[in-house]
Parts: C-alpha cells; structure tokens; sequence
C-alpha cells in the first residue's frame, strides 16, 4: 500500500494529462485540415472574384473547423466566444475552453511565391515563354490554446500550433498541341530564334508562287506531325 501510495503521486497526473494531450491532437489534426482549406479556397476563389483576404480566411476557418462540429457553412459567419459555437472537447479539466478568444487565438493566412529558382527561358516577359511564375499558394493556420492554471508543465506551456500547406496552383500544362504551338510561337528569340524570319516568309516568300513554287513557310510549327522515320513503315 506504501509502495502504491508513492507510485500514484506520478502515475495520477500522468493519467490525468491522457485527455489533455488528446485534445491537443485533435486541434492538431483540425490546424492541418484547416491549413489546406485554406490554401485551396483561396485558389479556386481568385478565379472566380478575386483573392480572398486573411481576414475572412480566418473568420471561416474559426467557424468551420475550431468552433462546433455542427457550424452551418453560410457566407460571413463569424464564430462566438460563447457556449454555442465552442467544440464542448476542447476544454481542461476544470471546463475551462481551451480557446479562448477565436480572433487572437486561431490565425490563418495565404499568400503567392515562386521558385527560387528558373532557367531563363521560363522566365515572363521579353525573355523567354512568359509562364506564370507566382504559382505557388501557401495557406497557414497557427492555433495558440490557454494555459491550464496549476496543472504542471501546462500552466506555463506556451503552445502553438502551426500547420503549413503549399498548392502549385499552374503546372505550365498545355490544354493540346495547338496551346504548345502558340507558346513557342509568342517566345522570343531565346526559345524561337527564326521568329523574325517569318516576315520575310509572309512577304517576299510569297514571290515563288508566281512560278507555281511553293511559298516560304518560315517557321511554320506543326506539333502533331510524326517524322517518318518513327512510324511503323518507316519514311
């Protein structure tokens, strides 16, 4: 009985954290949720009006995946520091919310990147294919719960929780052979050098028809066209 009244004092408080610390993952696993909503949303809905501020990233992540399991999705809900739109999980032994103020408490935020680095010819403007380079939405999401009061290490654990989702938002995909023949066409000299020869094809190269010749096609692209040689009866 000695033996075990000495045990409980450390096996009691770890018993007692059990619950904690599965609280803990629980905001986890929603922080991750909530960070690739965020950094889906805000792609899909620049497409449609426009990007999305921080601010309405967050007030609808703090509705849709910190406050109630049964928030209704409405457009401009913003979620209450009040019984109602609390998760009743989140909350330490004494019933204390483990959130307290969803503004200050749950953060997200999103913005565009690029690569660090590209060759030349994919870079926009005069130098190359002119790509879209800020193709990179990230979406981030910090929770910082409360403190549990006098409850060792939680009482002075100054937790945040921090997820981080990226979304390559163009991949430079052609829709078909006619969109890779129009890139290559809009390319400077780095990736289609004869293009100033094509106005010499469209004017004095038109001049052989008069002798039943061919006309000069300069720079004529043909992007489904298979050379003989790699057809099956050869050329």
């Amino acid at each position: 009985m000695a033996e075990f009244a000495v045990l409980s004092l450390a096996l009691v408080p770890l018993f007692l954290s059990i619950p904690l610390l599965g609280k803990y993952l629980d905001m986890a696993h929603a922080t991750e949720a909530a960070a690739r909503y965020v950094a889906f949303e805000a792609t899909v809905t620049h497409a449609a009006s426009g990007w999305k501020t921080d601010a309405d990233l967050g007030n609808e992540v703090r509705r849709r995946f910190f406050s109630s399991s049964d928030a209704p999705i409405k457009t401009g809900d913003v979620a209450g520091d009040y019984a109602a739109h609390r998760n009743p999980l989140w909350a330490d032994h004494t019933g204390r919310p483990l959130l307290a103020e969803f503004s200050t408490d749950v953060t997200a935020s999103s913005r565009r990147s690029e690569p660090s680095s590209l060759p030349a010819a994919l870079l926009p403007g005069s130098a190359g294919f002119d790509l879209a380079t800020r193709n990179f939405h990230s979406g981030t999401v910090a929770v910082r719960p409360r403190t549990v009061p006098a409850f060792p290490p939680f009482d002075g654990l100054a937790l945040e929780i921090r997820r981080h989702q990226t979304l390559l938002v163009d991949n430079w995909a052609a829709s078909g052979p006619a969109e890779v023949s129009r890139r290559i066409e809009r390319g400077t000299l780095m990736v289609y050098p004869i293009s100033p020869l094509r106005l010499l094809g469209d004017t004095v190269g038109q001049l052989p028809r008069l002798v039943l010749d061919p006309a000069m096609e300069a720079g004529k692209i043909q992007p489904e066209l298979v050379p003989c040689d790699r057809l099956e009866d050869g050329c």
